[in-house]
């Protein structure tokens, strides 16, 4: 029955008939309108991005946060000719980026909010290095991913346990731009004051640890990850005022065991970069880590509303695609990977949404 109406729905939504029917009658036209808006959106969605790529990497927002400018004013700071300074401002404007004022322009709603949060504009900054790799989507699905831009960008993603200093510090700084927000959303979610040690297996620069021990007076703090990032980790929070309180374990969570003593483990953001296996191999050293009673902590991307669904979901899927593994945040990887089977003796399993 479902498959005759959609067959049907299909060939009347794709009548040249019907379509020039919805956008004349008065009930149907607000509907077509709609979809035609909709669908614009997704044709034109790639021009979208790059006008936000532009804005960023020209400074365009930073620089109409101190007030507002004329437009000759913003050519000459972005190393632009008058004409071309009026065109990205202007499509800059169509998307809320920034707004006119008078003769002059200034930061619009959608501008001010994306560089409230610092993550979303250094994700921007890196989309380059996604683009190159869809360029041919088609050849991207055919080879099953790997081997581009984003996977050298994230080296773990194809040298698992590899890299120095300087391989690390690109992707463990666009990590830590990112995580405060979202430590915010666990932070809100979770009572830390439970536990007296915890461990942040593959926790990068030490961010997330940094905001649980900003916001929890009690508890040890430990991180887990490459030695190469565990000397950024140790740096930034030294900084921070929290080394006497931190421990720093170098070591490849896939191949090495985790140190045991801690009534807490967290995994923010790590699962959804693994194949089933590798993430299960995990979960089950991370098991043999806990004591009798330790709790194991994911913070990780969910398909959890249909209207998040439509839209992230396609991102996730083509980030995952350039590094060739990964699932693309689907509540079936933690029906596989987190239910009392995948480990012997395990706890409750007791997801939250939020």
């Amino acid at each position: 029955m479902r498959g005759t109406w959609i067959g049907w729905r299909n060939a009347v939504l794709s009548s040249p008939r019907f379509q020039d029917f919805a956008a004349r009658c008065w009930l149907t036209r607000p509907v077509a309108h709609a979809r035609a808006r909709g669908l614009f959106d997704l044709v034109a969605g790639f021009v979208y991005a790059q006008t936000l790529a532009a804005c960023v990497d020209l400074g365009l927002l930073d620089l109409l946060a101190e007030g507002p400018l004329e437009t000759g004013v913003i050519a000459r700071h972005c190393d632009l000719s008058p004409d071309s300074a009026l065109r990205l401002l202007r499509a800059a404007a169509s998307l809320g980026l920034v707004e006119p004022f008078g003769a002059a322009w200034v930061l619009g709603s959608n501008g001010a909010a994306l560089r409230g949060n610092g993550g979303i504009a250094e994700m921007v900054a890196h989309h380059h290095l996604l683009y190159a790799d869809l360029a041919d989507p088609a050849a991207l699905l055919r080879r099953g991913g790997g081997g581009g831009a984003l996977a050298g960008f994230w080296r773990y993603a194809e040298h698992p346990g590899d890299g120095d200093t300087a391989a690390v510090s690109a992707y463990s700084r666009l990590m830590a731009a990112s995580q405060p927000l979202v430590a915010a959303q666990i932070l809100r979610s979770y009572r830390f004051a439970q536990h007296r040690r915890m461990l942040d297996v593959g926790g990068g620069e030490g961010r997330f640890v940094e905001s649980v021990g900003n916001h929890v007076s009690g508890i040890d703090l430990a991180v887990f990850d490459l030695p190469a990032v565990g000397v950024r980790a140790q740096a930034r929070l030294a900084a921070a005022g929290l080394g006497a309180r931190t421990t720093i374990h170098g070591g490849n969570f896939l191949l090495d065991p985790l140190p045991a003593g801690h009534d807490l483990i967290t995994l923010v953001r790590v699962l959804h970069d693994h194949d089933d296996a590798p993430a299960l191999a995990l979960l089950r050293a991370i098991h043999a880590a806990l004591p009798p009673g330790g709790t194991l902590l994911i913070a990780d991307r969910w398909r959890a509303r249909a209207a998040q669904s439509r839209r992230a979901t396609p991102i996730l899927a083509c980030i995952c695609s350039p590094w060739g593994r990964g699932d693309p945040g689907l509540p079936a990887k933690s029906t596989r990977c987190c239910a009392p089977q995948a480990s012997p003796r395990c706890g409750r399993w007791q997801p939250r949404c939020r």
